[in-house]
C-alpha cells in the first residue's frame, strides 16, 4: 500500500496557508502593534521550552516577509529543552504581527513529530508506523508532512486516495463481497483495503485478491492467525493493525507479522510542544 509521503510540501501550500491564517488572525490589522511598535530592525529567537522532534523546517521562514530568517534545526531532528530553533532579523512590526500564527502551527507540527517519534522508537523497525486521516480541518498536509518528521509514514490522504471498506459502509445491506466486486469493476486502479474483526471475514474475503487488510481491534494472538492465514494466501498482500493500540500496547503488535499499525493518536492526542520567541535586547 504504497501511499504519497510528504516529506516535503510545496511551497504555493505553505504560502496560500499562511494568508489564510493571517486574515483570520488580522482581519483588519494589528491595531496593538501599529499603536506602539515602531519601525525598527530587531533580532529574534524561536526557542524550544521542552524536549521534541523538531518539524517546521521548511516553514518558518514564509511566516515572515522582508525578514532574514535562518534555521538552526532540520526536520526530525532531536531539540532539548533551552536550545534555539532559529532567528529573525527584520522589522520589529513584521514579527511581532507574525510570531503567533507561527508559533501555534509549530508547536502542533512539532508535538506530532515528538509523538510519532516515540512510537516508532517502540516498533523497532519491525513495523511501519501510519497516520490516519483523523486530522485538524484546514491542517492535514501540515499534519501528515509532521507525521514524516517524525520517522512515521503516511497513510491515504483522503477519501479519493485509495478505497477502504469499514463497517459503515454496510450500510446499505450490501454484502461486502458485491462491494469489493462493484469496485473493481470500476478500473481505476485506486488501492483495495479491507477493514475486519474476525478470521471468518478474512476467509470470506481472500478470494477477491484485495490489495490490503486492516486488522480492527484484533488481540495480538487472534493477530497473528490472521497474518499467517493471509499470508499463506498472498504474501504480497498489505497487512495493518488498527484500533486503541497505545504507546503501552503497542510492544504486543510489533511481532505478530503486520507489515504496519494505523495510529489515529499520532494526530489526534499529540500534545503541542512549549515554544517561544524572544526579542533581543540591544
Amino acid at each position: 500500500m504504497n501511499y504519497n509521503q510528504y516529506q516535503t510540501l510545496p511551497v504555493k501550500y505553505i504560502v496560500k496557508k499562511i494568508n489564510e491564517f493571517r486574515i483570520e488572525d488580522i482581519p483588519e490589522k494589528d491595531i496593538t502593534t501599529e499603536g506602539v511598535a515602531g519601525i525598527k530592525k530587531v533580532t529574534a529567537y524561536i526557542v524550544c521550552e521542552e524536549d521534541c522532534i523538531f518539524s517546521g523546517e521548511t516553514i518558518i521562514k514564509h511566516f515572515f516577509p522582508n525578514c532574514v530568517v535562518e534555521c538552526y534545526k532540520h526536520n526530525g531532528d532531536c531539540i532539548y529543552k533551552g536550545e534555539k530553533i532559529a532567528s529573525i532579523i527584520g522589522e520589529s512590526k513584521t514579527i511581532l504581527s507574525n510570531e503567533r500564527i507561527m508559533l501555534n502551527l509549530i508547536q502542533r507540527l512539532c508535538g506530532i513529530a515528538t509523538t510519532t517519534s516515540q512510537y516508532v522508537q517502540l516498533a523497532k523497525n519491525k513495523v511501519k508506523i501510519l497516520d490516519t486521516r483523523k486530522t485538524t480541518p484546514g491542517l492535514r498536509l501540515f499534519e501528515k508532512h509532521a507525521v514524516t518528521c517524525g520517522g512515521g509514514y503516511n497513510h491515504r490522504l483522503d477519501l479519493s486516495s485509495g478505497y477502504l471498506i469499514k463497517d459503515n459502509h454496510l450500510v446499505a445491506n450490501q454484502s461486502i463481497e458485491d462491494i469489493i466486486i462493484n469496485i473493481k469493476s470500476s478500473q481505476n486502479n485506486k488501492k483495495l483495503e479491507v477493514e475486519v474483526d474476525t478470521i471468518e471475514q478474512i476467509k470470506s474475503i481472500l478470494p477477491y485478491e484485495v490489495d490490503g487488510f486492516l486488522l480492527d481491534n484484533m488481540s495480538p494472538q487472534t493477530t497473528k492467525e490472521a497474518v499467517a492465514i493471509i499470508k499463506k494466501h498472498n504474501r504480497e498482500t498489505f497487512i495493518e493493525s488498527s484500533g486503541g493500540i497505545t504507546i503501552s500496547s503497542i510492544s504486543k503488535y510489533i511481532n505478530t507479522g503486520v507489515d504496519a499499525i494505523s495510529i489515529g493518536a499520532l494526530t489526534h492526542q499529540a500534545k503541542n510542544i512549549n515554544i517561544k520567541l524572544e526579542f533581543v535586547s540591544e
